[in-house]
């Protein structure tokens, strides 16, 4: 266990510094200390390394975000700090940010893209849904708008603008979508 742990930690180090194509199965052997064998053993395959460190990645990153959303009550307010802290976390964190941009071997941009983006906001919306059933009939158009606007956020959006600009925005934009919802 410990050895994967460290195969993991050198993967996301050698990603965050060097860009996906540094984190070949021989760089991450010897960042991490091991042989070429022993992350074999335990990984398969380079694709496999660098999916199961993404998810490692994502799990930490994902109980930072439940925390900032913990309390929020107005489906409006969760869902503007949800897209907020996605953004803030995707370009301040190296590790994200590095996968917001193009590169070879971009495991974020294929096909499968927009269906891990709905099911990874369709989690997130869960403790929300929870405490505002109305909303349970609406989910998969809101899991749409908050998947698209999320990945534009993330991908296309001017990082000039700060978090409380953005919250600003998305207010604007959000509010009415979200009143707009017969959920009489």
């Amino acid at each position: 266990m410990r050895s994967r742990t460290k195969i993991i930690d050198a993967t996301i180090e050698l990603i965050a510094h060097q860009g996906f194509a540094a984190a070949s199965i021989a760089a991450v052997a010897k960042s991490a200390g091991v042989s070429r064998q022993t992350v074999y053993s335990i990984f398969g395959s380079r694709e496999d390394l660098v999916s199961q460190s993404l998810a490692e990645l994502a799990t930490t990153l994902m109980s930072e975000v439940h925390t900032r959303l913990d309390g929020i009550t107005d489906l409006t307010d969760y869902l503007i700090e949800f897209l907020v802290a996605g953004r803030s976390m995707s370009t301040n964190h190296p590790v994200l940010s590095t996968l917001m941009s193009a590169q070879d071997f971009h495991p974020f941009f294929d096909d499968g893209a927009m269906e891990r983006t709905r099911a990874v906001v369709t989690e997130f919306l869960r403790p929300m849904t929870a405490r505002q059933p109305q909303y349970e009939p609406y989910v998969e158009q809101i899991v749409d708008m908050v998947s698209l606007l999320g990945l534009s956020l993330v991908v296309v959006d001017d990082t000039a603008r700060t978090d409380d600009e953005m919250r600003e925005f998305l207010e604007m934009w959000l509010r009415p979508a979200i009143t707009a919802l017969d959920v009489g």
